[in-house]
């Protein structure tokens, strides 16, 4: 499931039981629910209830906590600062089927195997801007198969050898061996995680007396025995797990219709807390708090009350309007369709996320950004058109033609990938192919572009491409065209866009990014959404004593099973 600030995260948690086998998820939120939310799910609601010593020892005791990263080699990745040094912050939002109680099993845990490793029955990843003003929750469906990493579990004493799997298997490891495993899919860095089991998400929905939500249909799906009529209810404890649980009953009857069920839950839930007035209830907060950490475990980093509430505040600056739930783009794997691999078109969302971009305008509609991110194409597909570099003035006269400039791009910004990056935005822009990312003495304060004798005109049409002043080409002593990418250029392709410096001390304008691309064939909604019901499959998703049928028939045909709620 999904869900953006931290309270969404909670809810978006218990999505479908059982083993690593095969299975998918997804979330959502609203902009002071993005606030609430991150109470909710972190705890935040402490301060609220008050700072009495007790009550926060009482919830400081109740957060579980974890190292961020189990991989054998490499790290969670590093953000990339903005102008102003300021960076996004990336959470790795976990929902566990752990069957590490009594209860955990009655609810849903897979038992069979005596209480083993539970597996990520939801994994989304939240990013909240450098800026705080627009964030984006990007679903990874259970059933993805990847290269899974090396990993240790020092907690337990356990490791795995790296290998080809579905990825909600490596919680059975750890949270921090499934934090490896989502930096090593797509790239991104993960700054912290939060990860919540079935248990909590029933005390929860308990806590705010119930979570509203809308059917299209009437449903009923046997594995998770949810079964509700066509129209509105409130759901709260097993009801609202079955909700966000049934694998069958929704879209397609996968992890992928589940995954924006569960979004729609995460919006209602806040908008339900809002409307309830919870977080100006003492006792309602007090009640909310100490469900939300009986369930939660989080990094090291984020362990206590303190951070939690920390995080809560950054969390609280972001409109719930500009909050993007997508799902990452896949495709089903060629040997097994019911399980999903990642499409090349993915890329355009890890990038956009990668390099902070937002997924929609100050209203709320969605950004340029959000085409690229969304996009069914390939963004390594050569004949697929992409954006030029924008220019920061017009290029020089009495130059060559683009086609004809091979550009040699070195990175001294002491951030890994950059020139390669930046080689590969000239060459889309039309630069010449040999143009290529080569190796840097050391790190350089300031970008420049240098050229050797008669090519300045050259130099300027680079630095022009680039959005470098006309101040930064300067004769060199190397061969041809050289641009440094210096540590004023942190990140995105054109320099003052996307964290890069602007040179005259103003802050940088986000890179444009293609929204349509980023977010298409994604299901993206905002947070502040709550125009939608839950579409209940039209296919033969479920069965009855041994016949497939759709889960509105399946309905018809249990009179005698009770209904989640009325």
């Amino acid at each position: 499931m999904t869900d953006v600030p931290v309270s969404g995260n909670k809810r978006a948690q218990p999505a479908a039981g059982g083993r690593a086998a095969a299975r998918k998820s997804r979330k959502k939120p609203k902009r002071k629910g993005l606030r609430i939310l991150a109470y909710t799910t972190a705890g935040v609601m402490v301060l609220a209830a008050g700072g009495i010593g007790y009550v926060y020892e009482m919830l400081n005791g109740n957060i579980k906590h974890a190292p961020l990263f189990a991989g054998t080699s490499g790290d969670a990745g590093h953000e990339k600062p903005d102008a102003f040094g300021r960076t996004p912050i990336n959470i790795l939002v976990l929902g566990s089927d752990t069957r590490a109680t009594a209860e955990d099993c009655q609810i849903g845990g897979d038992c069979s195997d005596g209480g083993a490793g539970a597996n990520a029955d939801v994994e989304m990843v939240l990013h909240v801007s450098a800026d705080r003003s627009n964030a984006t929750v990007m679903s990874v469906p259970r059933d993805t198969v990847a290269n899974l990493p090396g990993c240790t579990d020092t907690q337990n004493h356990t490791s795995m050898k790296p290998h080809r799997d579905i990825i909600n298997s490596s919680l059975q490891y750890g949270p921090g061996c499934t934090v490896a495993a989502v930096h090593q899919l797509t790239g991104i860095p993960i700054d912290h995680f939060m990860m919540v089991d079935f248990g909590g998400v029933v005390s929860m929905s308990n806590a705010v007396g119930g979570v509203p939500v809308c059917v299209d249909n009437n449903v009923y799906d046997p594995d998770s025995h949810l079964k509700l009529k066509k129209g509105n209810h409130t759901l709260q404890g097993l009801p609202a797990l079955e909700f966000l649980r049934t694998r069958h009953g929704f879209g397609d009857g996968s992890d992928l219709g589940r995954t924006v069920a569960q979004h729609m839950f995460i919006g209602s839930m806040v908008r339900q807390l809002k409307s309830a007035g919870t977080l100006t209830n003492p006792a309602a907060m007090l009640s909310l708090a100490n469900a939300a950490t009986k369930a939660l475990t989080v990094d090291d980093g984020l362990n206590g009350i303190t951070n939690l509430v920390n995080l809560g505040d950054d969390l609280n600056k972001v409109p719930t309007n500009r909050i993007t739930m997508t799902t990452m783009q896949n495709s089903p794997d060629p040997t097994n369709p019911a399980r999903v691999i990642v499409a090349p078109a993915a890329k355009n969302l890890f990038n956009a996320i990668i390099n902070d971009a937002s997924l929609t305008n100050g209203d709320g509609s969605k950004s340029s950004a959000a085409a690229s991110a969304t996009s069914t194409a390939n963004p390594d597909d050569s004949s697929a058109p992409a954006p030029a570099p924008t220019s920061a003035a017009a290029p020089a006269d009495g130059g060559a033609a683009k086609s004809e400039i091979a550009v040699h791009v070195k990175n001294g910004s002491g951030i890994a990938g950059r020139a390669g990056d930046v080689a590969d935005a000239l060459k889309a822009a039309g630069y010449n192919s040999g143009t290529a990312a080569t190796n840097a003495v050391g790190t350089d304060e300031t970008s420049e572009v240098t050229y050797t004798a008669g090519r300045e005109a050259d130099a300027q049409e680079v630095a022009a491409s680039v959005g470098l002043p006309a101040s930064a080409v300067k004769p060199g002593d190397g061969s041809g065209i050289t641009l440094v990418i210096g540590k004023d250029w942190p990140s995105g392709t054109t320099f003052g866009g996307s964290g890069g410096g602007s040179g005259s001390g103003s802050p940088a304008a986000p890179a444009p990014v293609n929204t349509q691309a980023a977010l298409s064939n994604s299901d993206a909604q905002t947070a502040d959404d709550s125009s939608k019901c839950a579409q209940v499959s039209t296919q033969d998703t479920v069965k009855l004593n041994g016949v497939g049928m759709n889960p509105t028939q399946a309905y018809a045909r249990s009179p005698s099973v009770p209904d989640s709620a009325n």
